[in-house]
């Protein structure tokens, strides 16, 4: 085996645990804060409220706009270029924790009068912060009233106004101008600070089972000869699948074969069916027909029966002696929406969803959850603007949550609370925090993307219901350079259960609907449909406004997660190893029971053992109750903080530079050819060993085979004169009398022993194996 030898620097090893916290947070109880509201998972956060909503009595003609001063915030409204009717019904937020004056000035102003005369102001109003009512929801909302805006003393109009103290908790407030986006560019960088709902589009997987065809008209008739291909390929939008090639080769072909797509509704694009005709000696293929189906009209299927066979023309134009004729074949297919299935979009390993696409096979929910994004710490400056504008995204379910931008905060506070329904338990919910790219350059093609700082991610089952879990998660990444802490993430979750029963009757279910057994899908199947799921979510995300960026979809949705990564193959070997301690304590255990390393723990055995032999309906009983003897002691010991990442589980720490430059390189490669070969050894040395077990596990089982095969006439006719003496002598022995003495033999002591392995062990390593026949 091939050793390298690879300097690494080990770094010092940053803080990544799980930290408990103590928000002020009215989900325990209320607080002298104020009354209990739907926010009570997060900090109470007071912002002054301003609407602007509309003017009249202004001097005509004007462009009017509206400004709003308050301290060092400064916000602005459109301007109505030589409209009468002023109406503006914006909302101006200030966070009162960051209010530096107490009085608030509004002006009216002129933007063609500033241009002409550079005195824009039609009129004013001001008021004091501490004349601002206070409003609670679920309290209606404050009714706006006119005031007279004045100038030099004299009246120039009056603004329709509301201003109010509130929270988080006010409707208007996804919707506001905050004063925090102030820097940011006014126009679209200003609506991509604001926080919205997402609702996944629903994904069906669409089957398209092509059958035959007939009547084909073939390209060149004196080619026959000549081996052809004659497939099928299905289009739909910018994804292009074929079948196999047809084993027939007339006119009358057939397939019988699965084309799977995944498709969004609504259905914007039709299914494109063409059979294709190709010559292996010749480039290109040749269109022998053509079919559309509108999605519109498939059937949609949620059981496993598979849907009605049917007849679709196939139509080819050619122009023949000038003239177009039009060709018709004939293709039979089934084509479906298959709504029995999950249309699988995460990591099978995490996913946030169990659910068939068709409505109406949905259980009942069993539970809520609540999060609360409160805030997060020690955010790293991102480039190119070199500063932190951050936001969350949470995905649970076909529902996703965006928090607000902060401007220029390593230090964020969202305090922004979500809620979803629970239907299985065995669910993970994602948190993500990502650097804003888009607000600065939001009118420059190719402009930076949105870089994610770091996920959470929590799954259902390890909660205690009821519970209010507050904590500081550590948002931690793999880089190119090592691990990397990118600050923590300050979160509230509580799980609660509508229906106990139904979610203990959940563990018993399939974890996937029927569809998944009935009908199986294959693993390349899976994988490509998942991909593809991925980049239909994205694409529909994008459409939003403000939009969820394809590299924020992907991030949430793991779809790397697939590629090859040696350090997480030796992570999962590490996982299997650690899996099997327990066999390997079990094994360790009982080899120094029959070597007598303990005398009283070897009698001990031995008389339990007889024990069990002579009441054999000992056994489960005493199995069982040692389980549970084991549940109830560990109850005591059980986790009481949320999963979290590990590092030394992960081998954050010890990964060689050079294994990570392999895990960061994009796929396809675009390394050297020396680092390749470089990889290609080391994976190759790897492989080696593993090639080694495979080839002793292999040789294990064939030894069994060989014992009855004959391939050892020797051995198979001493195994066989052993059989039957060993018939014989147990048809008249009780059988209570065996495993006795088998146990007895085994537990032998030391000086019954011989320090040479057994017979029926010599016998079995004697056995032929396969490794001497194949190259």
């Amino acid at each position: 085996m091939a050793h390298y030898k690879t300097t690494n620097t080990q770094k010092p090893r940053e803080d990544l645990s799980l930290k408990e916290t103590s928000p002020k947070i009215t989900g325990r109880a209320a607080s002298a804060m104020g009354p209990m509201t739907a926010f009570n998972l997060v900090e109470q956060m007071q912002y002054l409220y301003v609407r602007v909503v509309k003017a009249r009595g202004l001097p005509q003609p004007c462009d009017p706009y509206v400004e709003l001063k308050i301290g060092n915030y400064k916000g602005t409204t459109k301007h109505l270029e030589k409209n009468p009717y002023s109406e503006w019904n914006l909302v101006f937020s200030f966070n009162r924790e960051r209010i530096q004056n107490t009085s608030v000035e509004i002006l009216v102003k002129d933007k063609a009068l500033a241009v002409e005369h550079g005195h824009e102001v039609i009129g004013r109003f001001a008021f004091n912060v501490s004349d601002a009512p206070t409003r609670v929801p679920p309290d209606s909302p404050l009714a706006p009233q006119w005031y007279r805006l004045m100038d030099q003393n004299q009246i120039k109009g009056e603004l329709m106004l509301a201003f109010w103290i509130g929270t988080q908790a006010d409707e208007v407030f996804p919707d506001a101008w905050h004063a925090d986006t102030a820097s940011v560019i006014s126009g679209y960088g200003v609506s991509d600070t604001r926080s919205k709902v997402y609702i996944s589009p629903r994904i069906w997987y669409l089957r398209v089972n092509a059958i035959e065809a007939q009547d084909l008209q073939l390209r060149d008739k004196n080619n026959r000869g000549q081996p052809v291909e004659i497939f099928v390929k299905a289009t739909l939008g910018r994804l292009v699948l074929r079948s196999k090639v047809s084993q027939t080769k007339t006119t009358n072909v057939a397939w019988n074969q699965d084309i799977m797509f995944v498709v969004a509704e609504p259905f914007e694009e039709d299914l494109v069916v063409t059979v294709e005709e190709n010559l292996i000696n010749k480039e290109g293929s040749f269109t022998l027909g053509r079919c559309e189906i509108p999605l519109k009209n498939v059937e949609k299927r949620n059981t496993g029966s598979a849907a009605a066979a049917k007849w679709h023309d196939l139509w080819r134009t050619e122009v023949v002696e000038n003239k177009e004729v039009r060709f018709a074949s004939k293709i039979q297919m089934r084509i479906s929406l298959d709504g029995g299935y999950h249309v699988l979009d995460e990591p099978a390993h995490s996913l946030s969803d169990l659910r068939p696409t068709a409505k109406i096979l949905w259980k009942p929910a069993i539970g809520n959850l609540e999060l609360g994004i409160l805030s997060a710490s020690g955010l790293p400056p991102m480039k190119p603007e070199n500063r932190v504008n951050a936001y969350c995204v949470a995905k649970y379910g076909p529902k996703w949550v965006r928090t607000r931008t902060i401007v220029d905060s390593c230090d964020p506070k969202w305090n922004e609370q979500y809620t979803w329904d629970v239907y299985d338990p065995c669910t993970v919910i994602t948190i993500a925090v990502f650097q804003n790219g888009y607000l600065h350059s939001w009118d420059k093609p190719g402009g930076p993307m949105d870089l994610p700082i770091g996920k959470v991610k929590i799954r259902l089952s390890t909660l205690v219901i009821d519970k209010i879990y507050t904590n500081s998660h550590p948002l931690v990444v793999m880089q190119p350079s090592g691990v990397k802490k990118m600050g923590e993430i300050q979160l509230a979750v509580r799980f609660s259960c509508t229906n106990k029963m139904n979610m203990l009757l959940t563990y018993g279910r399939p974890l996937l609907p029927k569809m998944h057994y009935l009908v199986p899908l294959s693993k390349d199947q899976i994988s490509m449909l998942s991909e593809q799921a991925a980049y239909t979510l994205a694409l529909r995300l994008s459409r939003a406004e403000p939009p969820l960026r394809k590299e924020v979809v992907d991030y949430v949705l793991d779809v790397k997660t697939h590629l090859w990564s040696l350090r997480k193959a030796k992570v999962n070997f590490d996982r299997i190893v650690k899996v099997m301690d327990g066999v390997f304590g079990v094994v360790k255990w009982f080899d120094g029971i029959c070597k007598w390393t303990n005398p009283f723990s070897t009698v001990l055995v031995l008389i339990i053992f007889c024990v069990v032999v002579i009441y054999p309906g000992l056994i489960l009983p005493a199995l069982f109750f040692y389980f549970s003897k084991e549940g109830i002691w560990n109850f005591w010991k059980r986790p009481k903080k949320i999963l979290h990442i590990d590092a030394d589980l992960s081998h954050a720490y010890t990964v060689l530079p050079d294994v990570l430059d392999e895990e960061f390189d994009p796929f396809p490669t675009r390394r050297t050819e020396e680092v390749l070969r470089r990889r290609y050894d080391r994976l190759r040395s790897m492989a080696g060993s593993i090639q080694t077990l495979l080839g002793d596990i292999a040789a294990q089982g064939e030894r069994v085979q060989s014992i009855l095969s004959w391939r050892d006439p020797r051995a198979t006719a001493i195994f066989t004169s052993l059989c039957i003496i060993a018939g014989i002598i147990f048809w008249y022995v009780p059988f209570q009398c065996i495993p006795l003495l088998a146990g007895m033999y085994v537990l032998r002591h030391p000086w019954l022993r011989d320090q040479l392995p057994p017979y029926h062990y010599n016998f079995f390593r004697r056995m032929p194996a396969k490794t001497d026949i194949f190259l």
